[in-house]
Protein backbone atom coordinates (compact mmCIF):
# COMPACT_ATOMS: atom_id res chain seq x y z
CA UNK A 1 0.00 0.00 0.00
CA UNK A 2 1.23 3.34 -1.12
CA UNK A 3 1.07 5.71 1.94
CA UNK A 4 2.96 8.65 0.11
CA UNK A 5 0.32 11.61 -0.66
CA UNK A 6 -0.27 12.05 -4.60
CA UNK A 7 0.62 15.95 -4.29
CA UNK A 8 -1.37 16.62 -7.47
CA UNK A 9 -3.87 15.58 -5.10
CA UNK A 10 -3.53 18.78 -2.75
CA UNK A 11 -5.11 21.73 -2.75
CA UNK A 12 -2.59 23.88 -5.17
CA UNK A 13 -0.77 26.67 -3.95
CA UNK A 14 -2.74 29.06 -6.18
CA UNK A 15 -5.81 28.49 -4.44
CA UNK A 16 -4.71 28.71 -1.20
CA UNK A 17 -3.26 31.93 -2.24
CA UNK A 18 -6.80 32.94 -3.44
CA UNK A 19 -8.39 31.86 -0.77
CA UNK A 20 -5.80 34.16 1.78
CA UNK A 21 -6.03 37.06 -0.93
CA UNK A 22 -2.14 37.30 -1.08
CA UNK A 23 0.82 36.17 -2.81
CA UNK A 24 2.84 34.15 -0.65
CA UNK A 25 6.79 34.98 -0.49
CA UNK A 26 9.91 34.62 1.68
CA UNK A 27 11.52 37.89 3.12
CA UNK A 28 14.43 36.45 4.13
CA UNK A 29 16.07 39.24 6.80
CA UNK A 30 19.60 38.91 6.83
CA UNK A 31 22.51 41.05 9.00
CA UNK A 32 24.69 40.82 12.06
CA UNK A 33 23.80 39.84 15.39
CA UNK A 34 21.53 42.71 16.91
CA UNK A 35 21.19 44.84 13.77
CA UNK A 36 17.25 44.87 14.07
CA UNK A 37 16.27 41.61 12.04
CA UNK A 38 13.70 40.53 14.20
CA UNK A 39 12.60 43.91 15.82
CA UNK A 40 11.70 44.71 12.13
CA UNK A 41 10.35 41.32 10.94
CA UNK A 42 7.78 41.79 14.22
CA UNK A 43 6.82 45.08 13.27
CA UNK A 44 6.15 44.32 9.88
CA UNK A 45 4.32 41.21 10.41
CA UNK A 46 1.76 43.26 12.91
CA UNK A 47 1.14 45.69 9.81
CA UNK A 48 0.72 43.24 7.40
CA UNK A 49 -1.93 41.84 9.55
CA UNK A 50 -3.97 44.78 10.11
CA UNK A 51 -3.99 45.20 6.44
CA UNK A 52 -5.59 41.49 6.33
CA UNK A 53 -2.18 39.29 5.24
CA UNK A 54 -1.20 36.46 6.69
CA UNK A 55 2.10 36.07 7.72
CA UNK A 56 4.84 33.87 10.04
CA UNK A 57 7.97 34.85 11.35
CA UNK A 58 10.97 32.73 11.70
CA UNK A 59 14.22 33.53 13.72
CA UNK A 60 16.73 31.88 15.69
CA UNK A 61 14.86 31.82 18.75
CA UNK A 62 11.29 29.88 17.81
CA UNK A 63 13.43 27.52 15.02
CA UNK A 64 17.19 26.53 17.13
CA UNK A 65 14.46 25.54 20.72
CA UNK A 66 12.54 23.40 18.24
CA UNK A 67 13.13 22.04 15.13
CA UNK A 68 16.76 22.98 14.64
CA UNK A 69 17.40 22.29 18.85
CA UNK A 70 19.99 19.67 18.02
CA UNK A 71 22.04 21.66 15.88
CA UNK A 72 25.84 23.43 16.86
CA UNK A 73 27.07 26.33 15.66
CA UNK A 74 29.95 24.97 14.07
CA UNK A 75 29.95 25.89 10.37
CA UNK A 76 28.50 22.88 8.79
CA UNK A 77 25.86 22.72 11.41
CA UNK A 78 24.59 26.42 10.46
CA UNK A 79 24.31 25.09 6.93
CA UNK A 80 22.21 22.47 8.04
CA UNK A 81 20.25 25.03 10.13
CA UNK A 82 19.80 27.43 7.02
CA UNK A 83 19.07 24.44 4.71
CA UNK A 84 16.12 23.16 7.25
CA UNK A 85 14.52 26.62 7.36
CA UNK A 86 14.87 27.12 3.85
CA UNK A 87 12.71 23.65 3.48
CA UNK A 88 10.49 24.96 6.05
CA UNK A 89 9.76 27.94 4.46
CA UNK A 90 9.25 26.27 1.08
CA UNK A 91 6.31 24.70 2.32
CA UNK A 92 4.77 27.65 3.98
CA UNK A 93 5.28 29.24 0.51
CA UNK A 94 3.27 26.40 -0.81
CA UNK A 95 0.71 27.11 1.78
CA UNK A 96 -0.13 30.00 0.60
CA UNK A 97 1.40 32.18 3.41
CA UNK A 98 3.81 34.87 3.48
CA UNK A 99 7.46 33.77 5.50
CA UNK A 100 9.52 36.48 7.58
CA UNK A 101 13.13 35.10 7.84
CA UNK A 102 15.27 36.67 10.31
CA UNK A 103 18.50 34.98 9.98
CA UNK A 104 22.15 36.14 10.31
CA UNK A 105 23.10 33.61 7.39
CA UNK A 106 26.72 35.24 7.12
CA UNK A 107 27.79 33.66 3.99
CA UNK A 108 26.70 34.15 0.23
CA UNK A 109 26.75 30.33 0.01
CA UNK A 110 24.07 29.71 2.86
CA UNK A 111 22.14 32.44 1.13
CA UNK A 112 22.11 31.10 -2.08
CA UNK A 113 20.89 28.02 -0.93
CA UNK A 114 18.00 29.25 0.72
CA UNK A 115 17.49 30.81 -2.04
CA UNK A 116 17.81 27.90 -4.40
CA UNK A 117 15.77 25.64 -2.18
CA UNK A 118 13.07 28.27 -2.17
CA UNK A 119 12.76 29.38 -5.69
CA UNK A 120 14.49 32.67 -6.93
CA UNK A 121 11.03 34.42 -7.35
CA UNK A 122 9.78 33.88 -4.09
CA UNK A 123 12.80 34.88 -2.62
CA UNK A 124 13.14 38.51 -1.57
CA UNK A 125 16.72 39.06 0.54
CA UNK A 126 16.56 42.27 2.77
CA UNK A 127 19.96 43.05 3.79
CA UNK A 128 19.74 44.75 7.53
CA UNK A 129 22.85 46.86 7.34
CA UNK A 130 23.90 48.09 10.67
CA UNK A 131 27.60 49.13 11.57
CA UNK A 132 29.01 46.25 14.04
CA UNK A 133 29.61 49.20 16.76
CA UNK A 134 25.99 49.30 16.58
CA UNK A 135 24.61 45.99 17.19
CA UNK A 136 27.20 45.69 20.45
CA UNK A 137 25.89 48.87 21.85
CA UNK A 138 22.26 47.12 21.30
CA UNK A 139 23.14 43.70 22.70
CA UNK A 140 20.67 42.97 25.13
CA UNK A 141 21.21 39.44 25.12
CA UNK A 142 24.96 39.89 26.00
CA UNK A 143 26.44 37.51 22.82
CA UNK A 144 29.36 40.03 21.71
CA UNK A 145 30.91 40.20 24.99
CA UNK A 146 30.64 36.44 25.90
CA UNK A 147 32.01 35.98 22.13
CA UNK A 148 35.16 38.58 23.34
CA UNK A 149 35.47 36.79 26.34
CA UNK A 150 35.39 33.03 24.44
CA UNK A 151 32.46 32.05 26.17
CA UNK A 152 30.83 31.89 22.48
CA UNK A 153 32.91 30.22 19.50
CA UNK A 154 32.15 30.73 16.08
CA UNK A 155 30.57 33.82 16.69
CA UNK A 156 29.69 36.14 13.68
CA UNK A 157 31.59 39.64 13.88
CA UNK A 158 34.09 38.54 15.73
CA UNK A 159 35.40 35.11 14.65
CA UNK A 160 33.24 34.78 11.69
CA UNK A 161 33.16 37.11 8.85
CA UNK A 162 29.61 38.27 7.81
CA UNK A 163 29.20 38.41 3.83
CA UNK A 164 27.53 41.38 2.63
CA UNK A 165 24.62 40.40 0.19
CA UNK A 166 26.34 41.38 -3.34
CA UNK A 167 22.53 42.47 -4.81
CA UNK A 168 19.96 42.21 -2.11
CA UNK A 169 16.24 43.24 -2.71
CA UNK A 170 16.67 46.11 -0.48
CA UNK A 171 19.36 47.54 1.78
CA UNK A 172 17.64 48.83 5.51
CA UNK A 173 19.83 50.94 7.69
CA UNK A 174 18.20 50.81 10.80
CA UNK A 175 21.00 53.20 12.80
CA UNK A 176 20.25 56.21 10.49
CA UNK A 177 16.16 55.64 10.52
CA UNK A 178 13.62 55.08 13.52
CA UNK A 179 12.13 51.24 13.39
CA UNK A 180 8.26 52.66 12.32
CA UNK A 181 10.47 54.47 9.28
CA UNK A 182 11.56 51.59 8.59
CA UNK A 183 8.89 49.17 8.53
CA UNK A 184 7.16 51.60 6.58
CA UNK A 185 9.56 51.68 4.00
CA UNK A 186 9.45 47.53 4.10
CA UNK A 187 5.62 47.54 3.57
CA UNK A 188 6.02 50.38 0.87
CA UNK A 189 8.62 47.82 -1.01
CA UNK A 190 7.08 44.43 -0.08
CA UNK A 191 3.37 45.38 -0.94
CA UNK A 192 3.28 44.70 -4.64
CA UNK A 193 5.05 41.55 -4.29
CA UNK A 194 2.23 39.89 -2.36
CA UNK A 195 -0.88 41.97 -3.13
CA UNK A 196 -3.08 39.21 -4.92
CA UNK A 197 -3.97 39.66 -8.25
CA UNK A 198 -5.65 37.24 -10.90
Amino acid sequence: MNIHPNFDQLISRADRERRLNQRSKVLWFTGLSGSGKSTLAIALEKLLFQQGYFSQVLDGDNVRSGINNNLSFSEEDRMENIRRIAEVSKLFVQGGIITLNCFISPTKAMREMAKQIIGEDDFIEIYINTQMAVCEQRDVKGLYSKARRGEIKNFTGIHEPFEVPESPAIIIDTHEKSIDSCTALLLEFILPSIKYSV
